[in-house]
């Protein structure tokens, strides 16, 4: 296998894993498509304390948009039925914090 640079011209050599359960890996998913980045960015950056940036792009926007799609649908459901989820409430804090920063940025 020939080596390679990456964009910044850093040579990664070493495989960093770990294992997660299939909720969490669906939540880690969703934060990654939300921030823009690549899972490999969007991991370095959380790993070393670093802020992510989320990268306003059309793709990005329709997945922002996408989602606040689904929590208004959820919202009402919620309206209707008197109950929520943890998960739903921590996706919903997710969009916020993204949807508040692309406004101010």
């Amino acid at each position: 296998m020939e080596k390679t640079l990456d964009k910044k011209g850093r040579w990664r050599g070493l495989t960093v894993a770990f294992r997660m359960s299939p909720e969490e890996n669906e939540d880690l998913n969703t934060r990654v498509r939300l921030s823009g980045l690549t899972k490999q960015d969007y991991l370095i950056n959380r790993a070393l304390c670093r802020d992510v940036v989320v990268m306003g792009n059309p793709r990005v926007h329709k997945l922002l948009r996408n989602q606040m799609a689904e929590i208004i649908e959820e919202l009402k459901r919620l309206e209707c039925s008197g109950d929520g989820s943890e998960e739903f409430l921590e996706t919903l804090r997710l969009v916020a914090e993204i949807w508040n920063g692309l406004k101010e940025g």
